[in-house]
């Protein structure tokens, strides 16, 4: 036991682990993997893992192989049939299906969602178009039959998309509005379940045996057993994994006396994750988490405070900090404000929304007590996301710059010195006003599917002419959708910034066709725009929406 103490105690062992995890792994993420589907199959068999009602849309993900899954949606014609699948509907089902199958779209209009990439991640390769549903077998399966009895649960409940969201993860079925402020303020990561639900879970465990007179090492094993049970519940998301890995470790280092360092606790745990699933890297929750966490732990001694606040502050400092690259790569925008906001939101969430979800769930009577504090956080939330103030648009720029950062923060950390914090603004300014510095004429086309979109930009003036428009024919109530998608939140906006534009000069709307003009009242919300241009002649509904609101901009 000595001898192996010994060797657990010395650092090099685990930076040996997780070179040796990263040379498995990048191999597989190289390899392209086979799949038994191809464009001409037209019957699927599979089990159900997760499924979504929205309007007259189903949408399923089935395993279809050990090592594959597939996406699948089927459009309901009657309103009969919906009811009598949803009412029959499980996960774990067996189902076959006949339809259609095709390659997931390539993205068209760079620095904009790859989707094909999304679904890769999840071993996913081809989609499938559903045109009837057959059951073949009904869920047998434990897990299944636990998830089915937990999900049924909770559907009784008028929060329930909040508790799906803080307890499982799931957020499907909270309005889109109110998660896109979530990410324009800068605190969606308090919605990814991390590693302080997972403690904060594994501590009610301890300390409820703990009344019962249990062993505190009985405690501790029970956790853990509860702690791997909400992972599977929970869909294994990486940053639960991460927390419930590192919780796992963690015990076993403290009731053998290993005295393992914290950080290697957080390099070995890296390394099982990694060998587990090596495409979690391209998850951004992954990303978050484990950056987050490894700044956390090498600050601890900065954070070990006896005033609260003061702990809370520069928590949540470091983490908007050595959040920036990812924030930058991934979404072109950071809040500076967000520092401010978390101070406020981390404590609600973490000490109120989600203790009371829990206690939801064992005392029902709570839910209306619940959807209050729900609607402070929607009311606020949506209130803050307004404020410009803060809100820093960057270009997309070469990868070393993004990397650079990275160093730059642990340069700080390492040697304390302010010359680093210096070199952090200064290349922040930098990337700031790169665009400025390198200007670039140039015209591009936006694929938006449907209608047109132009962006030219010359001089340092930014002109875009339509915006596009998905055509949406009302149908009966029970056939709307809850979120509809959005062409200009999807691509246009997030393009915009991509190319480092903080506000639009000319908006030039050619014609009033929702195809043309659709998503424009969106584009004028979420950029400055300093004039707008309509044809003259004929104004129509669009086009008078367009001038009541925004009249002063508006020249014919």
């Amino acid at each position: 036991m000595l001898k192996l103490r010994h060797t657990l105690l010395s650092n090099k062992l685990y930076f040996i682990i997780l070179l040796i995890v990263v040379a498995i792994s990048v191999p597989r993420l190289l390899v392209k993997e086979n799949s038994i589907l191809d464009t001409d199959t037209k019957e699927l068999t599979g089990t159900i893992t997760n499924f979504t009602f929205d309007g007259n849309c189903l949408t399923l993900d089935l395993k279809i192989s050990r090592f594959e899954n597939t996406k699948v949606t089927y459009y309901f014609k009657e309103l009969s049939e919906l009811l009598k699948i949803k009412k029959v509907l499980r996960l774990g089902d067996k189902i076959s299906l006949t339809g259609n199958t095709k390659k997931p779209r390539e993205r068209s209009v760079p620095n904009t969602f790859d989707y094909r990439h999304y679904l890769r991640i999840k071993h996913i390769n081809y989609l499938f178009e559903g045109e009837k549903i057959v059951s073949l077998k009904r869920n047998n399966n434990i897990y299944y039959m636990l998830k089915n009895t937990i999900y049924n649960y909770i559907n009784h409940f008028k929060s329930k998309s909040y508790i799906k969201m803080l307890l499982i993860g799931d957020t499907s079925e909270v309005n889109k509005e109110i998660i896109d402020s979530f990410r324009e303020n800068g605190i969606s990561h308090l919605f990814a379940i991390s590693g302080t639900q997972v403690t904060l879970l594994a501590e009610i465990i301890i300390k409820s045996l703990k009344k019962m007179r249990c062993s505190e090492k009985l405690g501790y094993i029970m956790s853990n057993i509860f702690t791997f049970c909400y992972l599977f519940i929970t869909n294994s998301p990486p940053a639960v994994l991460r927390a419930v890995l590192s919780f796992l470790l963690s015990s076993i280092n403290k009731y053998n006396y290993f005295y393992i360092s914290s950080v290697n606790i957080f390099l070995l745990t890296l390394a099982i994750t990694l060998l587990i699933n090596p495409f979690y890297i391209y998850d951004l929750g992954f990303l978050y988490s484990y950056i987050i966490s490894f700044s956390l732990i090498l600050c601890s001694k900065i954070l070990d405070s006896s005033k609260k606040f003061k702990t809370l502050l520069l928590t949540s400092i470091i983490s908007f900090l050595v959040s920036i690259p990812v924030s930058l790569y991934t979404f072109y925008q950071i809040n500076v404000l967000s520092i401010i906001y978390n101070l406020f939101y981390v404590p609600f969430v973490n000490s109120i929304l989600f203790p009371l979800a829990i206690l939801t769930l064992i005392f029902p009577f709570l839910d209306n007590v619940l959807l209050i504090f729900i609607r402070v956080l929607e009311t606020t939330s949506t209130a803050i996301s307004t404020i410009s103030l803060g809100k820093l648009i960057f270009s997309k720029t070469i990868f070393i710059i993004y990397i650079i950062y990275f160093l730059v923060l642990y340069l700080l950390y390492h040697t304390r010195k302010k010359i680093f914090i210096i070199a952090f603004a200064v290349l922040l300014i930098f990337h700031y006003n790169i665009v400025t510095i390198f200007p670039k004429d140039y015209i591009t086309m936006i694929d938006i599917g449907q209608g047109d979109s132009i962006l030219i930009s010359s001089k340092g003036k930014n002109m875009l002419i339509d915006t596009g428009g998905k055509m949406r024919y009302k149908g009966a109530k029970w056939e709307e959708v809850s979120s509809p998608t959005n062409i200009t939140d999807n691509i246009t906006i997030p393009y915009l910034k991509s190319k480092g534009i903080r506000k639009l000069d000319y908006l030039v709307l050619t014609h009033g066709d929702y195809d043309h003009l659709g998503e424009a009242i969106n584009i004028l919300e979420k950029f400055r725009v300093d004039q707008i241009y309509i044809n003259e002649g004929h104004i129509n509904y669009y086009e008078r929406a367009i001038i009541k609101k925004y009249n002063t901009n508006i020249l014919k």
